[in-house]
């Protein structure tokens, strides 16, 4: 199962919030303030939102 890390200290949170937009397989989402990981297991590794992330703050571990 692949594992979504987010860096929260480097992470804008809701002020960004491009990558769980652009996650077609609904990964990430945001609750309240924050940014998610509600499904890993929905994970394809296609590195969307690591690329789409201007701070890098998402690791995706195979």
């Amino acid at each position: 199962m692949t594992k979504v890390i987010i860096d929260y200290e480097k992470c804008e949170g809701v002020e960004c919030g491009e990558c769980a937009e652009v996650c077609s397989m609904e990964v990430l989402t945001i609750d309240e303030d924050k940014i998610i990981v509600k499904n890993p297991e929905g994970c394809s590794l296609c590195e969307v939102c690591t690329d789409i992330c201007p701070n890098e703050a998402i690791k995706l571990v195979d």
